[in-house]
């Protein structure tokens, strides 16, 4: 085993080992509303880290795990959709909502595609919004930038999980998605919806993962 190999190695059982010691944790309502995150960030870090020594689809199937528990993505489907969602038959919704969950992956994939220093920081002080708390982390650059992001947790059935996230703590991605996605299902159905997210998938792992 070259030393490249052994780091390679070495980073991605870590951050498998910080999750798997979180799964309990995360199932217990008592449960810092922060843990989830942490997860995410060791696992954004290890895709990092791997960066082109692991294809786009092996640092997906390592990450895809990880958003589906950190992120209630059925609610931010449902959200991001609307009225439309409720019309939609079970079948629709279920194809809609598998196409959801790989977009999301591709998405987190793409972006943090390599390593270059950066630190995630979970910032203290998790404020409430109704029912809901926001925990604030920050990503800092190997040049020092920081990039605000703050996730809406949610506790669903004594876990909590994400529902949205805020670039520089006010810029709803649900929000946005809402308007592109409707403005695709005002002249489409479902069909149409999953159409343009396969090609974002296909776009965003530059043909490698099939949408």
């Amino acid at each position: 085993m070259t030393r490249r190999t052994f780091l390679l190695f070495s980073t991605a059982a870590a951050a498998m080992l910080a999750i798997g010691g979180q799964r309990a944790a995360w199932a217990d309502a008592t449960a810092p509303v922060d843990q989830p995150l942490q997860a995410l960030y060791a696992a954004l870090e290890g895709a990092m880290r791997a960066g082109p020594r692991a294809s786009f689809p092996q640092r997906f199937d390592a990450l895809a795990p990880v958003v589906d528990r950190v992120f209630d993505l059925e609610t931010v489907l449902k959200v991001s959709v609307g009225l439309r969602w409720d019309a939609m038959n079970a079948d629709a919704r279920q194809r809609l909502l598998t196409t959801f969950q790989r977009f999301t992956v591709a998405t987190y994939v793409a972006n943090f595609d390599k390593y270059d220093g950066e630190r995630f920081q979970i910032l203290p002080g998790a404020r409430d919004s109704g029912s809901d708390r926001i925990v604030g982390t920050e990503i800092v650059s190997g040049n020092g930038d920081h990039t605000r992001l703050d996730y809406v947790m949610r506790s669903d059935n004594g876990a909590w999980r994400a529902v949205d996230v805020l670039l520089e703590g006010s810029i709803s991605r649900v929000a946005v998605q809402r308007s592109d996605f409707r403005k695709i299902l005002a002249s489409g159905d479902a069909d149409a919806l999953i159409a343009s997210l396969r090609q974002k998938i296909t776009d965003l792992s530059d043909g490698s993962l099939n949408s």
